[in-house]
């Protein structure tokens, strides 16, 4: 029986949809954070973000916006890029289509009522996913979006820890992965003490923030597409 492929296979077959980083030829870099929202980190990840004027890329976790709403439409209010990261945190390839479907299609709907829209951007958990998942979510016209510079912030390391983590491993281009929102006893303090730290280290070396949406360009793939669409 052949091996299950990899997740570097994956985004060799797939690069225009399961991407790992963006492009080398701007130095934009894009921060990213999961598991939000939740009443403890996610406000000190929002109020970092905003003292240092970046905009930041959320995965959110559905059951999770419906337990905080009021910090998801703040998330949304202060400008801030959503994507979705599943309804209950699974392990998608375990899951039947009918249940992966739904972890993403239910958590659409939830994003929806907050944006106007449904994200384009999707992160498994864990990172984990196979072919059939990639080309369904293909299908939806979603964005798998992984990462190339890992934080580890969910260790509970502490600032200086995950600022050497992201730090010694920035190219242009790079999608940088942290937390907004921790398991059970899970402590993100280090990554509010070195949100401002990466901040001000990559501005100093010319290197701007985006949302991952604008360091992939989306809105002018839309634009083709829509443009290929009515050339047809």
């Amino acid at each position: 029986m052949p091996h299950p492929m990899s997740l570097a296979d994956l985004h060799a077959k797939y690069p225009t949809y399961y991407v790992l980083n963006g492009p080398r030829s701007k130095r934009q870099v894009a921060l990213t954070f999961d598991d939000a929202p939740d009443a403890v980190f996610t406000p000190q990840v929002l109020d970092a973000l905003k003292q240092a004027g970046v905009k930041a890329t959320f995965f959110v976790i559905g059951n999770r916006v419906e337990a905080h709403p009021d910090i998801m439409a703040r998330i949304v209010r202060e400008g801030h890029e959503v994507g979705n990261h599943s309804y209950s945190h699974p392990n998608l390839p375990k899951l039947t289509d009918p249940k992966f479907r739904s972890e993403v299609t239910r958590t659409d709907e939830i994003i929806r009522n907050y944006t106007g829209s449904v994200p384009a951007l999707f992160r498994p958990p864990y990172g984990n996913t196979d072919e059939n998942q990639i080309l369904w979510l293909a299908s939806k016209d979603k964005r798998i979006v992984g990462w190339n510079v890992d934080s580890l912030d969910w260790k509970g390391l502490n600032g200086d820890q995950v600022c050497i983590n992201v730090l010694g491993h920035i190219l242009p281009g790079s999608i940088i992965l942290q937390h907004a929102a921790g398991g059970q006893g899970e402590d993100l303090g280090g990554t509010i003490a070195a949100i401002p730290r990466i901040v001000k280290s990559l501005r100093n070396d010319g290197v701007e923030f985006v949302p991952v949406g604008v360091l992939l360009d989306l809105k002018k793939d839309t634009e083709e597409n829509i443009r290929a669409g009515s050339n047809q």
